[in-house]
């Protein structure tokens, strides 16, 4: 008999725009050759308001159980900036004013955590994707003793929370995506001790991908813009992003366009200049990738990044925020791309990938070896089961 699993994300569903959450479904999906999986989570569709899209209750999909809760309350944005801007104002932090940050992100979901209380001997073990959030926050202590914990932590005001500290020195094993991030949470929670593996992911570049379908569709030439992917949102820096790109093209007469890929969560320059495609299906977004110049993601806060990943396996260069350890870790390691600290360095990089087109072929060689060698599903299951039979 299967064991069985459950995991915990605070969004599930194809149409959701977010990476642990994307990193949430692929996981489930591979371990379910494995064990019985179940995912808990909430009837939210979008991060920013927690609407209640979804309905409860359980359904399938893709083959994998999906168990919802209803969410008691939206976020309510004008006392999220107050008690954000108390939190920034105070130079040794309140645990109360973190627990009023912490309900008034939500998501507030009750149900969640009754359910968990009556129900935990259902599951063999409980795998929570992301500390940042109420589910994990409140619900991980509850199951401590048989739980992971993935925290998809970087280097953050927030991780840096009193109310964090117990659910990273409580839980029972922790998965890290990349070496950088097992440094940093070592260094700041000094819990070696506690079993853990870095596991990445696996990265399935699709065999055939219809790239001249994609430029036709919208009047592009091969190499002719630099793409990003992701959630459009002054969190990911594509404000800077925005400014940069305005400034390059301004000062070298650049042809270069630039495409966006994702959910916009600010507002997008008007300019002839800016393709912005919105959220796309699966096979635009790896023809946009594969016809790109190069993949531009100016986040300065990430955990692990399938969207470089994926641009490494195809052979697309990537050009990243140097500020940020895991994507300059990428980077160093494969040597199939480059990082900027400053527009200085944005500029040279990103000349030195989009008018040398030696380096650029040896940047793309070099990705996709990376890729061959680090980022198999084979790889990443296997460290999987090891844990997980560990911890069971």
């Amino acid at each position: 008999m299967k064991k069985k699993i459950a995991i915990i994300n605070q969004r599930y569903g194809k149409e959701v725009n977010g990476g642990s959450e994307v990193y949430t479904r692929l996981i489930a999906e591979h371990l379910s050759e494995y064990y019985d999986i179940e995912i808990l989570t909430t009837t939210a569709l979008n991060y920013d308001t927690w609407e209640n899209y979804y309905p409860e209750g359980i359904t399938i999909e893709n083959g994998i159980s999906v168990r919802r809760f209803r969410v008691n309350t939206m976020r309510r944005m004008k006392y999220f900036r107050i008690v954000n801007k108390l939190i920034r104002m105070l130079p040794y932090k309140v645990k109360v004013l973190e627990e009023w940050w912490a309900k008034e992100q939500g998501p507030l979901c009750l149900d969640f955590l009754s359910y968990l209380e009556i129900h935990q001997k259902d599951y063999d073990i409980f795998i929570f994707v992301t500390y940042l959030y109420y589910l994990t926050l409140k619900g991980l202590p509850k199951v401590a003793e048989r739980s992971i914990l993935i925290p998809t932590a970087h280097d953050e005001p927030f991780l840096y929370f009193k109310i964090y500290a117990p659910i990273f020195k409580n839980v029972k094993a922790m998965i890290f995506l990349t070496e950088e991030e097992k440094d940093l949470i070592h260094r700041t929670f000094h819990n070696q001790e506690i079993k853990h593996e870095v596991i990445g992911i696996g990265i399935d570049s699709p065999e055939k991908i219809e790239k001249e379908k994609f430029l036709d569709k919208y009047g592009l030439e091969e190499f002719s813009y630099i793409l990003y992917v992701g959630r459009v949102d002054v969190g990911k820096n594509c404000d800077e992003m925005f400014e940069y790109f305005s400034r390059y093209k301004e000062e070298t007469k650049s042809d270069l366009k630039l495409l966006i890929m994702g959910k916009a969560q600010m507002e997008i320059p008007k300019d002839k200049e800016i393709y912005y495609l919105g959220f796309v299906s699966e096979e635009e977004k790896y023809a946009g990738i594969k016809g790109a110049k190069l993949l531009w993601l100016p986040s300065a806060y990430e955990s692990l990044s399938i969207a470089v990943l994926e641009a490494m396996s195809l052979g697309t260069p990537v050009l990243v925020n140097g500020n940020c350890e895991v994507l300059k870790g990428h980077c160093e390691k494969s040597k199939g791309g480059l990082y900027y600290t400053d527009y200085k360095t944005f500029k040279t990089q990103l000349q030195e990938i989009s008018l040398n087109d030696k380096k650029r072929n040896l940047l793309s060689e070099n990705g996709k070896r990376y890729i061959k060698e680090n980022y198999t599903w084979e790889n990443a299951i296997e460290k999987y089961r090891n844990l997980i039979e560990e911890v069971s």
